[in-house]
Order: C-alpha cells, then sequence, then structure tokens
C-alpha cells in the first residue's frame, strides 16, 4: 500500500520568479483539494508569494518536516532539492520548468492531475544512488571537510583550465592508476547522463548500483572511463607537484579549493533518493527524448 503524502513541501527554483506563477497554481490546487493537505513552501518561493500566509521552512529543513517534495523549476533545481531531501528519505516529484528535464518529467500542464494520480497511488517509484564525499587536507589543518552529497557527480579538475591536472586514483584502498588529464568525474546512473556523458563515459541505467570514474580531457587516450561496483571506496589524490591547484566540485552547486596532497573520498551514502514518476514512465523513453536517440527512423511510443 503507497505511503499518504499528508504534508507537501514546495521548493522552486532560485532567483527566477518566473516560477511563481506556477507555485501558486500548485498551492491553489492543492487548497482547494478534498483531502487534509498541509503544505510548506521553502522560504525563498514563499517570498514571491505576497498572499501565502502558511508554513515556510528553509531548504534544509523541508526533508525532515514533508511525506512528498514537489520540484518546480529544472534539474538543477531537482539536484538542489535532492540533497537535502535524501536523508530523511523524502521523496520528490518534479516539474519541469527547465530546459532539459532527465528528472523533472512533469510538464505544468500536466501538474494537477499527475497530483491527483499521485495521492490516488498511481505513480511509479525510482531510488536513485547517492554519493557522500568527504575532503581530507593534506596540512592536517582540517581532519575532515564535509560530507558533501551529491546526485549527479563529483568532480575533481584542475583550477586552470590552461593546464593538465595530475593526480592518483585508489579503489578500496588499492592504487588504480595516475593520470595526467583536465580532471576526473565519479558519475551515479543518474549523473551518467550529464557531464559524464559529454565527457565520453556510459550511460548508466537508474537501477544499477555502479558508478562511472570518466577522466575529463585526458592527457593520454589510454586512460579510458571505469565502470565499477557502487560498493567500493573511491579516492582521488591531488598531485603534490609544486603550486598544484585543483577544485572539488558536488553537482556543480559546491565547491571547495583542493591543494597538493589533498585527498578526495567518495563512497555511496547510507540512503537513497526516492524519485515519483506519472504512471507510464519509461527511463529509455526520456533517453529518446531528450538525447534523440532513433531521430530521423522509425517514431517510437511508452507502448510496446
Amino acid at each position: 500500500m503507497s505511503k499518504p503524502f499528508n504534508t507537501i513541501g514546495i521548493i522552486g527554483k532560485r532567483d527566477d520568479t518566473g516560477v511563481s506563477k506556477t507555485v501558486a497554481q500548485l498551492v491553489a490546487h492543492l487548497s482547494d483539494s478534498q483531502r487534509e493537505i498541509a503544505i510548506i513552501i521553502d522560504r525563498e518561493s514563499a517570498a514571491q508569494l505576497p498572499d501565502w500566509s502558511g508554513r515556510v521552512c528553509s531548504r534544509e529543513e523541508m526533508g525532515q518536516h514533508t511525506d512528498l517534495i514537489v520540484v518546480v523549476g529544472g534539474d538543477g533545481t531537482l539536484l538542489d532539492a535532492g540533497r537535502v531531501a535524501g536523508p530523511f528519505e523524502t521523496p520528490l516529484l518534479g516539474v519541469n520548468l527547465g530546459r532539459l528535464g532527465f528528472m523533472v518529467d512533469v510538464l505544468p500542464a500536466d501538474m494537477t492531475s499527475t497530483l491527483d494520480e499521485v495521492f490516488a497511488g498511481n505513480y511509479v517509484n525510482e531510488q536513485r544512488l547517492l554519493l557522500s564525499t568527504h575532503i581530507e587536507r593534506a596540512n592536517g589543518e582540517v581532519e575532515k571537510l564535509g560530507p558533501f552529497h551529491a546526485l549527479n557527480e563529483v568532480v575533481v579538475r584542475n583550477r586552470d583550465f590552461a593546464r593538465v591536472l595530475a593526480f592518483d586514483t585508489y579503489m578500496d584502498g588499492d592504487f588504480i592508476s595516475h593520470h595526467r588529464a583536465d580532471g576526473i568525474i565519479v558519475a551515479t546512473p543518474t549523473g551518467s547522463t550529464a557531464y559524464a556523458l559529454s565527457g565520453g563515459g556510459p550511460v548508466l541505467h537508474p537501477t544499477l548500483e555502479a558508478l562511472a570514474l570518466v577522466p575529463i580531457c585526458p592527457h593520454t587516450l589510454s586512460d579510458r572511463p571505469l565502470v565499477i561496483d557502487a560498493k567500493h571506496r573511491i579516492e582521488i589524490v591531488v598531485d603534490d607537484a609544486l603550486n598544484t591547484q585543483a577544485l572539488f566540485t558536488a553537482d556543480g552547486q559546491m565547491n571547495e579549493s583542493l591543494a597538493a596532497g589533498d585527498r578526495v573520498v567518495i563512497q555511496r551514502a547510507d540512503r537513497s533518493l526516492t524519485l515519483i514518476h506519472p504512471r507510464g514512465y519509461n527511463y529509455f523513453n526520456i533517453l529518446r527524448n531528450k538525447l534523440h536517440w532513433g531521430r530521423g527512423q522509425k517514431s517510437y511510443t511508452d507502448q510496446p
């Protein structure tokens, strides 16, 4: 039996007044519903609704107080929401006001009808792997920095795009390789269709318990992407060459500077992120529509 969604959180795209109309429509539909639904809006989105006098909270608190979070924006907004919802196992439903929409797959025109279906228990529940990362400083000033959570990927790259970064990779303490490249991407199956795909990495089906290690513009052509089981711990150690300056990023939204000898430790998070999709959701249909697979050939639908 599906878990009831009695308290709904709403998170809108940051610094975008254009989403307020959709958020207002969403609030109106939930308020007029026959169901007794409590609504909480993130503080930034609520500030764009002058008539809203209900509950508000920070994004960081949202997962703790809600049964379902509706994300209004693009994939970047969902990534932002996913990091705060994941630790509380609060599911996310994405309304697509962005450009691509790999994860936010509900069109605004279908928003209210989709929510009614979700409340009736007609939806697809999908688990997505999360990463948890910490940084160990070589100088010992900070024992550990983090954890940083990521739904798409963790990236270590050179701060200076005109220079190659030297670094070593390890799996569970075993040395993998020494690399000279612009950097490296450690991607989840969700992130395999993002930065990692642009870097030449493989597409991983979201149900896989796997990670892709994708070098960015490697100095040697033999330095190829590597797929490993997600149970393993990955470490990236910045080479101790003179004047090495690198940058760590998580989902392209959190970043920390790295110095020579710093160690980035990447593991699967203790909990996964739950995404809610409309009934009839099909991952391969998303790939065909977003990546234009088979363009100019036979037209396929969700139906067999």
